[in-house]
């Protein structure tokens, strides 16, 4: 068993952990259990009912969090001629425009958090497969991540201002960051509003009924605090 500290344990009395909260009063009372000397992030982790390997419950979009994510986003653009001028244009932190620059991220500069990249260039950063994949930045259409040249300066907005990728994991769970203890409650529970709505839009074709049979908010290191999945989850189908 798992020995926690006393700041945990503190913050654990104040969660009842046979109660099912509303998500309003869920994600207060993980931003009041923050333990953390640091600005804590709170996350929402959901276990869902789907099954990530049959083609109709596939589950992976974006949202816009209104209150984005609290901290700077740093965007990579692979592209060319007029998509890497729109990049440049658009506030990009690196771009991918040559093999030396290719190169330097095969070599390990991975500085960045999002990778956006035009059509026409997703050729070559095929071979960074190996490197992006496994991190979770591979562009890609689904994501938004694959942009014409035009909505290149909209992307790299989006994803500095919080967009979040959200998708099944192995298990079949969900877990996405909302936001910092910092931002307080009611800008928290914006967020998390639009990540619920968001999963609701995406639902799977083969999703049955409630596909959302768990869902939990915890600060970092924090206590995780029940919620009713019910409230905001769509169990239409």
């Amino acid at each position: 068993m798992t020995k926690h500290g006393k700041k945990y344990t503190a913050a654990l009395a104040k969660v009842d952990i046979d109660k099912i909260y509303s998500a309003k009063d869920a994600v207060a009372l993980a931003t009041e259990t923050s333990i953390t000397k640091f600005d804590s992030t709170i996350e929402v982790h959901m276990r869902t009912t789907l099954d990530s390997r049959q083609a109709d419950q596939q589950l992976r979009d974006v949202v816009v969090l209104p209150h984005g994510l609290g901290k700077k986003v740093r965007v990579v653009v692979f592209a060319q001629g007029d998509g890497a001028t729109a990049a440049r244009a658009g506030g990009a932190d690196f771009v991918a425009d040559d093999d030396e620059s290719l190169k330097k991220i095969e070599g390990g500069y991975l500085d960045f958090d999002v990778a956006i990249a035009t059509p026409d260039a997703m050729g070559k950063v095929g071979r960074l497969g190996r490197v992006l994949g496994p991190r979770g930045l591979m562009p890609n259409p689904k994501a938004g991540t694959v942009v014409s040249a035009q909505d290149m300066e909209r992307a790299i907005k989006e994803a500095k201002a919080g967009r979040v990728e959200y998708r099944l994991d192995k298990s079949n769970n969900i877990h996405v960051s909302i936001g910092k203890v910092s931002f307080g409650a009611e800008k928290l529970y914006d967020n998390y509003l639009a990540l619920l709505d968001a999963i609701n839009k995406s639902r799977p074709s083969g999703a049955k009924g409630n596909f959302v049979k768990r869902i939990t908010v915890a600060s970092t290191m924090g206590p995780g605090v029940k919620v009713d999945p019910n409230e905001h989850i769509d169990g239409a189908g």
